[in-house]
């Protein structure tokens, strides 16, 4: 099964966190959105994520080991098409994009968006649902 897939990240405070080659972030306590893709099995992509167990490949895992980071809600969806980037263009016109965080293979800013509470993701999430990206 292929897809996108969004995950919805509370970092609980404050962090300084090594993100691979893009070295140290400050990233501030709030919520974050970040927005993936599958080419073969949707499933199993997010589960590694979740999985405490991995090694840390991508920048998505190193945020993910940090303990101050806790996933809140996977939201996924079956497509053939390649719609990540579309996706994410709407999320970040609510968010404030992490600077070439998860994107080293598209033209996109980033795939990690920075939101102080969790309102403007339900309004991302809205206009998602409405423009129905993707079909």
């Amino acid at each position: 099964m292929k897809g996108v897939y969004l995950l919805v990240i509370n970092l609980k405070k404050n962090s300084r966190i090594k993100i691979g080659k893009l070295g140290r972030l400050t990233l501030p306590k709030g919520y974050y959105v970040y927005v993936g893709s599958a080419l073969s099995n949707l499933q199993a992509r997010v589960a590694r994520h979740l999985s405490s167990e991995k090694k840390l490949r991508w920048h998505i895992d190193y945020l993910l080991a940090s303990p101050n980071a806790e996933v809140e809600m996977v939201i996924t969806r079956q497509t053939e098409k390649r719609i990540e980037c579309k996706v994410n263009e709407v999320i970040q016109k609510f968010g404030r994009p992490v600077e070439r965080f998860g994107s080293s293979d598209c033209k996109c800013k980033s795939h990690l968006t920075y939101f102080k509470s969790l309102e403007n993701i339900k309004k991302a999430f809205e206009e998602l649902k409405s423009k129905r990206v993707g079909t």
